[in-house]
C-alpha cells in the first residue's frame, strides 16, 4: 500500500515540475524602452530609456507568466543633453524624486500558441494605471552565447502623458504617446 502511494506522489510531483514557471533575468544589454510623440504637429519625435532591469517568469505550456521591469527614469535619452536634463527635471519625470518607472504584470494573453498581450500596471511618478501591451514579436531559444535558454519580445501600448503627471506642453506636444518595449531575458 505504501509503495503505490509513494509512486503516486512521485508522479504528481514530477508532473507539477513539468509545468513549473521558468525564471528569466532581463538582459539589460539587449533591453530598452522607448517612446514616440507628436511635436507641435510637425513630426514624430522619439526617446528611449537605456537602463532597464527585472525578471520574467514564464510557463508556456500553461500560458501564464509574470513580468517585472524597472526603468531608470534618469536614463532617458533623446539625443540632446539639454533636453535629457529637462526630461529628468520635475517638469516631466522628476527622476530625482521618482527614480523608477515600473511595469508589473501577472496576466499573459495567448492567441492559441502565440503570446498576444501582456496586461499589467504601469507606474510613472506616483501614479499607477492599467495598460495592455500588444506583443508584436515573441520567441525563445537556446543561446550559444550564454549556454542557456533566452526569450525575447517586442511590444507597444499607448498612454496619455497627463494621466501620469508628465503632460507639460499639451496640446502642443501630444498627450497620447506610444511606448515601445524591446526585451530579452536569460534563464536563471
Amino acid at each position: 500500500m505504501i509503495r503505490p502511494l509513494f509512486f503516486l506522489l512521485f508522479l504528481f510531483s514530477a508532473s507539477a515540475s513539468i509545468y513549473a514557471a521558468e525564471r528569466y533575468k532581463i538582459d539589460s544589454e539587449h533591453t530598452y524602452s522607448s517612446f514616440e510623440y507628436r511635436h507641435w504637429g510637425l513630426s514624430l519625435q522619439r526617446g528611449r530609456f537605456d537602463k532597464n532591469i527585472g525578471f520574467i517568469e514564464l510557463n508556456i505550456p500553461e500560458k501564464t507568466g509574470v513580468i517585472n521591469i524597472e526603468i531608470d527614469a534618469s536614463s532617458v535619452s533623446t539625443g540632446n543633453d539639454l533636453f535629457n536634463n529637462v526630461m529628468r527635471s520635475d517638469s516631466f519625470f522628476d527622476a530625482q524624486q521618482y527614480p523608477k518607472i515600473i511595469f508589473n504584470s501577472t496576466k499573459f494573453v495567448f492567441d492559441e500558441e502565440k503570446l498576444a498581450q501582456i496586461e499589467g500596471m504601469l507606474t510613472i511618478k506616483d501614479t499607477t494605471r492599467p495598460v495592455t501591451v500588444e506583443v508584436t514579436q515573441f520567441g525563445c531559444r537556446f543561446m550559444l552565447l550564454y549556454l542557456k535558454q533566452a526569450c525575447g519580445a517586442n511590444g507597444q501600448t499607448k498612454i496619455l502623458r497627463s494621466d501620469y503627471k508628465v503632460g507639460r506642453y499639451v496640446p502642443f506636444v501630444s498627450d497620447e504617446i506610444t511606448l515601445y518595449f524591446s526585451v530579452e531575458a536569460i534563464k536563471e
